[in-house]
């Protein structure tokens, strides 16, 4: 039967269903969490006919609930609006599916549990042999090993998994410049970045061309469009100045610095995660953020230690599993969604 699955984040809600289609909807739910339900009957009515709600989610961390508890309860209680009759089936961090009653009795399983959802599916392309799975998003890094064909994480929660290395808040949209690096290049020295949300990571990978420019994308730090020349304005006020006194080329090459630097972020915390484990045979990445994924993977020599197939200190041999190549750009960026779903239309419990 069609299995809708919903991944329901704090900036983005997405949905996929188990016959193959996806959609996405920025959604700050912060803002007005009284209309989650609504969002999420947007998204019903573009993926219409599922039988069947599997969910995942986020989204309790924002700061408009007291605790995880009231996020994960408020959260399901949308779901249930929007469910009439079909079951719904809450995925949780245990690696099984429990009714939104029983979710809502251990809500600390239920937060954060998208990332779980995305390693337990995924891991059917490890053919059972060490795996990571790098989950670059708009917000956050996943670095999720997997081994014998199942997650093998050090930590459940986000504060846990922190502490691991394997959740780095930081992604390709919207993590502050200021949070990338405290200060950057300029004029010969170096310029401390205000810390202030001035500019994002987004600005960083639209002047480097790794993310396309979309005039009609509002979703920016000023809220002007995702454009190279109004990435080269927000970037230019997190030095205090303006476009005239910082040309595009210092522009770039202040952006490429930044980005160097959210690579050594990440890839720090990937030591964290590799450190005392088999070496790695197969990697997976997804994400909006897949593209930043494949350049760790191919710059990151802690991959391949002791292991006799990386001797010779290249990347080439790593069986790199691309979500976006596997099922589309769309469903790399909805993969925990599209997850979920499939989890729970093969009975996954």
């Amino acid at each position: 039967m069609p299995v809708l699955g919903f991944d329901i984040g704090g900036a983005n809600v997405k949905a996929a269903n188990s016959n193959g289609r996806c959609a996405s909807r920025p959604f700050a739910i912060w803002k007005n969490p009284a209309a989650l339900a609504d969002e999420l009957r947007v998204l019903d009515s573009l993926l219409p006919g599922s039988n069947e709600i599997a969910v995942t989610m986020t989204a309790e961390l924002a700061d408009c609930y007291e605790t995880k508890a009231e996020g994960v309860t408020r959260i399901l209680a949308a779901v249930q609006q929007i469910a009439g009759v079909r079951p719904v089936h809450v995925w949780l961090t245990t690696g099984k599916f429990v009714t939104p009653a029983e979710a809502m009795a251990q809500p600390l399983a239920a937060a954060a549990s998208n990332w779980h959802a995305l390693a337990t599916w995924t891991a059917r392309w490890t053919w059972n042999q060490p795996a990571l799975l790098i989950d670059i998003g708009t917000t956050t890094t996943d670095l999720i090993p997997i081994d014998a064909g199942r997650p093998s994480s050090r930590g459940l929660t986000d504060a846990t998994r922190m502490v691991a290395g394997e959740l780095v808040y930081t992604g390709v949209r919207r993590t502050p410049l200021c949070a990338v690096a405290p200060a950057v290049p300029f004029q010969g020295t170096l310029c401390p970045l205000a810390a202030e949300w001035f500019a994002t990571t987004l600005d960083v990978w639209l002047l480097l061309g790794e993310i396309p420019e979309d005039a009609n994308d509002t979703e920016t730090a000023n809220g002007r469009p995702a454009t190279r020349l109004a990435a080269h304005d927000r970037l230019a006020r997190q030095l205090c100045c303006d476009r005239l006194e910082l040309d595009p080329e210092a522009a770039t090459a202040i952006a490429q610095y930044l980005a160097d630097r959210q690579v050594e972020q990440i890839s720090a915390a990937l030591e964290n995660v590799l450190r005392d484990r088999e070496p790695r045979r197969t990697v997976i990445i997804s994400g909006s953020g897949s593209f930043l994924a494949r350049w760790i993977v191919e710059t990151h020599p802690r991959l391949g230690d002791n292991n006799e197939i990386y001797q010779h200190g290249s990347m080439n041999r790593v069986d790199i599993v691309d979500m976006s190549e596997e099922l589309g750009g769309a469903f790399a960026t909805a993969a925990c969604a599209y997850s979920v779903a499939m989890l729970a239309r093969s009975g996954t419990s």
